[in-house]
């Protein structure tokens, strides 16, 4: 058998598989009910937390947002871990204390890997909310953000709820092929939660119970990784309680934040995301992100040789390229239309195929040697 033939054999079992997965994942999406609120109280007390690093130009923003809520003040409780900043972050966060805002500031030095895991467990240990609630000190919210998820807490007996997050303010094309990528990126969190297998989440919009955070023994055993103080602890979770944790289907749950406005930004943190592939633990996580992985190398690798044989592999590479364009607006099609970004769809043609380029390296770069971090080189 020739090396164009294997190819494309593999090519067409990987396209079919991830098409399948593809429209595994729509269905998951659908089986999430819209959440809306019905006006009730709430009674849970809540502890907003953010860990900020070098972020004078954003914290200001995000704590006006979360102090502009409509949550009863009563039941709010927000601390915000200066993560040894270099510039005027902690005395921005000092400023509002005599708003409610606690300043927590690590004095670690230079000696950890995750300072991140750090910083939210130094703040949960010093919190006296129920709920837990993390997000990132460049996100914006809507005043009704925090009672929508408490309300679905509430409603739900949810022991971890995940909410949207979606890029806004785009100031390039870039930054636009970005927020439809991270739309696409969100709905398969949402969707694996749908499907009853949670796969992923995003900590700039995740709320947890406090006692079940010291059950699963914090972030012991994932301590050692950078990143995956949320989707490494989503897994923790869901060994355990998978069937209680939720994805709130409401625009009115969603944080916004912002595209990375460079290709190199936008590299390392893929980079640092892809990292936390290598402690995973579910069988089926793993074999989800090899086979998308593989998909895209086997169209990829289509697509060199289109160049090399043209008549051989031409009308397959372009049959398993229009299937999974196809496949990803289907998918990705209800989550422009929640956000509200449906303009975005035309870009889904070009992002398609550079998603496939840019996964297979960050597969691979992702998981070996370190990345840059808010200034550190972690890994």
């Amino acid at each position: 058998m020739s090396a164009v033939t294997s190819l494309n054999t593999f090519l067409i079992l990987m396209t079919v598989i991830y098409i399948g997965l593809v429209l595994y994942m729509r269905r998951g999406w659908f089986l999430i009910p819209y959440f809306r609120r019905t006006g009730e109280d709430v009674k849970t007390q809540v502890s907003v937390l953010i860990a900020a690093r070098n972020e004078e130009e954003n914290i200001g923003r995000t704590i006006e947002a979360i102090l502009a809520q409509t949550y009863p003040q009563n039941l709010l409780e927000i601390i915000v871990v200066d993560d040894h900043s270099t510039d005027r972050t902690a005395a921005i966060i000092a400023s509002y204390a005599d708003r409610g805002v606690r300043l927590i500031q690590l004095n670690e030095g230079d000696k950890l890997n995750s300072y991140k895991k750090l910083a939210i467990s130094r703040a949960i240990s010093g919190a006296t909310g129920e709920l837990i609630v993390t997000t990132d000190a460049d996100c914006r919210m809507g005043p009704e953000w925090l009672l929508t998820i408490v309300s679905y807490f509430e409603r739900t007996g949810a022991y971890m709820v995940s909410s949207p997050v979606i890029y806004s303010e785009e100031k390039s094309y870039f930054e636009r092929l970005q927020t439809l990528e991270f739309l696409y990126l969100i709905g398969l969190g949402a969707a694996g939660i749908g499907n009853g297998s949670p796969t992923t989440c995003n900590g700039a919009n995740l709320a947890y119970r406090r006692d079940v955070f010291y059950e699963m023994g914090g972030f012991r055993g994932i301590d050692n990784v950078a990143s995956g103080d949320d989707e490494l602890f989503l897994h923790k979770v869901a060994e355990r309680y998978a069937d209680r944790i939720k994805f709130c289907k409401s625009i009115a749950a969603a944080v916004f934040t912002d595209a990375k406005p460079t290709v190199s930004a936008f590299i390392s943190q893929r980079k640092r995301w892809a990292s936390k592939s290598t402690k995973y633990k579910d069988k089926r996580v793993v074999w989800l992100g090899i086979s998308i992985w593989a998909f895209n190398l086997a169209l990829v690798s289509a697509a060199v040789l289109f160049f090399v044989y043209l008549p051989d592999v031409h009308w397959l590479f372009a049959a398993a390229l229009a299937l999974k364009i196809f496949a990803e607006y289907l998918f990705i099609r209800p989550l422009c239309r929640f956000a509200g970004r449906m303009e975005l769809l035309w870009n889904l043609p070009l992002l398609s195929f550079a998603h496939a380029v840019y996964l297979v390296y960050i597969g691979v770069a992702g998981n070996v040697g370190k990345y840059d971090w808010k200034g550190r080189k972690v890994h």
